[in-house]
Order: structure tokens, then sequence, then C-alpha cells
């Protein structure tokens, strides 16, 4: 472990907050790009970056506190104020829900934009795992495998070889980047499908992933991940299922108009 990357004096640098930082300016720089290609402004990647942390520290924030209420009674003031407490879902899905809005305030193609922040997401999500890896945080079950770590100092405290569970998340969701990116979405003629497919992925290996992390089961032996993963996935197929739907009218509707022009 190490949560303190160095010391400038009285500065201290943290690990997971230098990952965090990195991770944002790299997510800029690939949305700043894909706007260029676009034709759009590229400032508008900034507004993405900046409203989407604001929503998912928000959302993260919120998550947590409904999770652990039963600390926010005990000490709501420090329990609200503490600058640590972060659920990873409540932060997609507020995040998500913050560039959500932006884009349709900004009277942008909701689809074509999801399809691009999408898998960019899983790009931030793979670095900041590696900021957990090194805080010690998110990590997985004993286990005996050559590649197993400790971490004596970590909450809570694995004084035993356990699963690097951050490391495997983060080639999990740099891979999916790669294949939603350079195999699947040149492909994707229906748009907002890439948006939708990022979604089941991310659902399906934060769901699988948590049976060798250590976290609190909540009802049917998984975890309040699991469920929140579980209905990820549920929303990308609704999401694909919407697209697809509206695909297949579109044709049946431009005919029509057709047959229309001709009758008259």
């Amino acid at each position: 472990m190490h949560p303190e990357l160095l010391h400038i004096g009285p500065l201290t640098i943290y690990t997971y907050g230098l990952m965090m930082a990195t991770a944002f300016l790299v997510c800029y720089f690939i949305l700043k790009h894909e706007a260029v290609k676009r034709g759009d402004n590229p400032d508008f990647a900034s507004s993405i970056i900046f409203w989407g942390a604001i929503g998912g520290i928000l959302g993260a924030k919120i998550f947590y506190l409904i999770e652990f209420f039963r600390d926010v009674l005990q000490d709501p003031v420090g329990t609200i104020f503490s600058g640590a407490g972060l659920v990873f879902h409540g932060g997609l899905i507020g995040g998500a829900t913050a560039v959500v809005l932006l884009i349709v305030l900004s009277k942008k193609p909701l689809g074509e934009w999801a399809d691009i922040v999408g898998p960019v997401l899983l790009i931030g999500q793979g670095i900041g795992r590696i900021g957990c890896f090194f805080a010690g945080c998110c990590h997985g079950i004993a286990c005996d495998l050559p590649w197993a770590v400790t971490f004596p100092y970590a909450s809570p405290p694995a004084n035993y070889p356990v699963h690097p569970t951050q490391l495997y998340e983060m080639l999990i969701n740099i891979s999916l980047f790669f294949v939603l990116v350079k195999l699947i979405r040149p492909r994707m003629k229906r748009v907002g499908m890439t948006f939708a497919l990022y979604l089941i992925f991310a659902g399906m290996e934060r769901f699988f992933i948590e049976f060798i992390r250590v976290n609190l089961k909540v009802s049917l032996g998984l975890s309040s991940a699991q469920f929140t993963s579980m209905a990820l996935v549920l929303a990308g197929l609704i999401i694909a299922i919407f697209f697809t739907k509206a695909k297949s009218e579109n044709p049946a509707t431009g005919k029509d108009q057709l047959r229309n022009k001709s009758s008259e």
C-alpha cells in the first residue's frame, strides 16, 4: 500500500487523488478528441468532465449516506461532511444524470453523445481502480494465487494474501473500452446501442467481481453493489430494446410517407 505518494514540504500528494485527477484528464482529452472529430466545440468536453465530476461526487455521497444510514443517525455532521465515504455506483448514476442533463440542455444529440461518453467512463473507472489499489480499498477475499497481495492497513485490513480485485477491474474496464470503441461502435449502426452495451458490460463486470470482493451482503447473499449492477444491466437492456424498436419503426414510417405522397 502506498496511499501517500510523496511529500513536498507541508503538501502531501495522495496516490488515490493523483489517479483520480489522471482519470479526469485522460477522459477529458479523449472527449475533446471526439468533439473535434464531430465538428463540435472542444470546450464541451471540459463541461462534461466538470459537471460529471460534480454529479458523481454528489451521487457517490448520497448513495453512501443511504447505505450507511445508521452512521448518519449517530454522527450526522461528521458523516455528511466527511471527505471519505463514497459509493462507486452512486457516483456513476449521479455523474451520468448530470451529463445527460448537460447534453439535453446544450441541445446536443443525446444518443450520439451517450455512445461517446459511455466507453470513456470505462477508462476513468480503470484508472481510478489503480488509485484504489494503492490506497488499499476495495480489495478481494483471501486466495493463494501467485499474484495475491496483502493490505495490512486497509479497511478492512488484510494481513493475508487476497485477490487484487482493483487490478482485475482495471484490466477489465480498459479492455472493455477498446472492445466498445474499436470493435463494436464502428460496426454499430443504431444510435444509443454502444451506451446500452456499456451499461450491460459495466453492470456484469461489477456483479461478478463482487463475489470475490470483501463487501457487506445485504440480501439473498448479494451486496448492494450487485443489486445496483443488476439495475444497470436492466437499464442497458431497456435502452437497447428502445433504440431497436425506434430503428425498426423508422423505415416503416418512411414507406408510409412515400405511399401517401404517391397517392396524392
